[in-house]
């Protein structure tokens, strides 16, 4: 309700005020202020500040997760962060004071400024994140089908994100509150957009040239830490779904995975587009988690430039088909749609033998520690059918038609739209209980309805050693393998239009996350994809499927 119609119903209303005598007044006014006072000084007096789930799931799995999470610019940085807070607790622990360390910044303490900013609780980061990629074999000469241009030879992709974040205890002595805003400046060109033709980015780093507000949020705790909500512009791929150790890896399937990121609006709010969002985390003990986000569902807001089957079928939107592009109607980040529908997630948490935080003074095995996750989402906007039209008739059939009507050619649209997951992070061997040197196993899976989505169900798996050689601490080496199937009605619409039909893509990668410098980590990969998107067919020769792929790259985050 605004203010205006406040009034307006104050004023159009009947209301009886009894006669009181001025000391009744006063008491109440009285009353009132004390009241007042309580309120505002509650959260001074019962609040504590919370980790980010980065930091939280590194502390549970005893810090075997890799040092850098790269599921985008965002996790880079709370990696970073979780990394640094960990060290400062150590250093407090051994009677030393609570300072900012900056060794691993490349500019330092900025000439004063960082550690004065500490001070007053602000923390200002640049988070900066640059690769190289290239195709040895298969993919296509162009994916904007004339077999030629800016599809062929290496691509290179750069983003860089500052991020300013309030610590309002700090600041003016509100406990648990918390204050971000970063903005994102993306650059070069999409690999796998230009020449790869497959369901995911072979990295989740890729995205259309742009420059943007990112997220603009503000997190309050209560009840001691164990319950924060968070409310504004939010990215949700640093907090659902995440598989802490599938994190290493590069292909953004492990990251954000494959299903939403090519059945919802855009990719729905994950990196790089954010939406206007509540999240609420509650957790009642040191074992389990709850989380609950409601999220507009399209941040581009752009209903008819999300979907290939939207535009296969001349829709008459007017729109070419790309999935990938978040630069439609909206692209300084600040669109903030709200006209489609809403995105519920929700996701349950359950820590096996949760860590110590000092495993020095730890006299009896903890066990091998775990995170397992349970969770789903809902989508309440309408999505375009991928077999039927607006008549009920076959969707593909109807492309073959020389008489068909726009009805015959626009997809029926069905009204919401699901996804459940689960997810195991679990260390399965390390050599003794203050050893740097561990390795972990994860499995995360999806699955949704086939006739509203491009992917059906999702699955991917992968082994992580930690620290494997001596003297490299930080480093992890992985190989992680996934496989996405195109979904029924995906399939359907390919027999009907005699089109090549989709199936299964699998992926494997092979990758090494090395700390070169404080400051400094270089990610050499290898990816290998058979199957792009499914073996569909190569835009450039539409009878002919896209070929396997055979992938490097070179990855650096540098923190400034």
């Amino acid at each position: 309700m605004t203010l205006s119609h406040s009034r307006h119903i104050l004023r159009g209303s009947s209301f009886f005020v009894p006669a009181l005598s001025f000391s009744t007044v006063r008491r109440r006014l009285r009353m009132g202020s004390c009241i007042v006072c309580f309120g505002l000084a509650l959260p001074a007096t019962g609040f504590a500040q919370v980790q980010t789930q980065i930091e939280e799931d590194r502390a549970r799995l005893g810090n075997s997760t890799p040092l850098i999470q790269q599921i985008d610019p965002a996790t880079v940085r709370d990696s970073e962060r979780a990394q640094a807070d960990t060290e400062e607790k150590a250093a407090v622990a051994a009677g030393g004071e609570d300072r900012l360390d900056t060794s691993g910044n490349l500019l330092g303490n900025m000439w004063g400024a960082r550690p004065w900013l500490y001070k007053h609780g602000i923390t200002f980061d640049i988070q900066e994140v640059d690769e190289v990629w290239g195709n040895g074999t298969g993919g296509t000469p162009s994916t904007n089908g004339d077999g030629q241009g800016s599809g062929t030879g290496p691509a290179y992709d750069g983003v860089t994100m500052p991020t300013l974040t309030i610590d309002t205890e700090k600041l003016f002595g509100l406990k648990g509150g918390l204050f971000n805003v970063s903005a994102l400046q993306t650059r070069g060109r999409s690999i796998s957009q230009d020449h790869l033709n497959n369901f995911n980015p072979v990295s989740g780093f890729e995205a259309d040239r742009s420059t943007r507000l990112f997220e603009l949020w503000y997190q309050q705790s209560f009840l001691k830490g164990k319950l924060d909500v968070k409310i504004g512009q939010q990215d949700l791929d640093t907090e659902f779904l995440v598989s802490d150790y599938a994190s290493l890896y590069l292909n953004a399937n492990f990251g954000w995975p494959m299903a939403p990121s090519v059945n919802l609006y855009g990719g729905g709010p994950s990196w790089p587009l954010s939406s206007p969002a509540i999240r609420i985390r509650y957790r009642p003990s040191e074992k389990f988690t709850f989380m609950f986000a409601a999220a507009d569902d399209n941040p581009p807001g752009n209903r008819y430039n999300s979907l290939p089957i939207q535009q296969a079928t001349g829709s008459g939107s007017g729109f070419s088909s790309d999935p990938t592009s978040q630069t439609y109607d909206g692209a300084n980040g600040t669109n903030f749609n709200m006209g489609t529908g809403a995105l519920l997630i929700t996701e349950l948490q359950y820590a096996l033998n949760p860590q110590p935080a000092d495993m020095s003074n730890v006299t009896k095995n903890p066990g091998l520690p775990g995170v397992y996750k349970l969770g789903g989402y809902y989508d309440t906007a309408k999505f375009a059918d991928y077999r039927y039209n607006q008549r009920g008739g076959s969707l593909g059939a109807a492309t073959l038609n020389a008489s068909a009507t726009q009805a015959d050619l626009t997809p029926r649209w069905d009204r919401g739209n699901w996804m459940v997951y689960d997810i195991i992070d679990q260390m399965i061997w390390r050599p003794s209980l203050t050893s740097p040197r561990s390795l972990g196993a994860f499995v995360r899976a999806t699955g949704n309805g086939g006739d509203r989505n491009m992917i059906s169900f999702a699955i991917d798996a992968g082994l992580n050693l930690k620290a494997p050689f001596r003297g490299r601490d930080n480093d992890t080496i992985g190989l992680g393998w996934g496989i996405g199937r195109a979904s029924s009605g995906q399939r359907q619409f390919d027999r009907d239009s005699h089109s090549l039909v989709q199936g299964n893509e699998n992926h494997l990668e092979l990758t090494y996350q090395a700390q070169v410098t404080p400051w400094l980590v270089m990610q050499p990969d290898f990816q290998y994809v058979w199957h792009p998107a499914g073996g569909g067919a190569d835009p450039s020769f539409p009878y002919r499927r896209t070929g396997d792929e055979a992938i490097f790259g070179l990855h650096s985050n540098i923190t400034f």
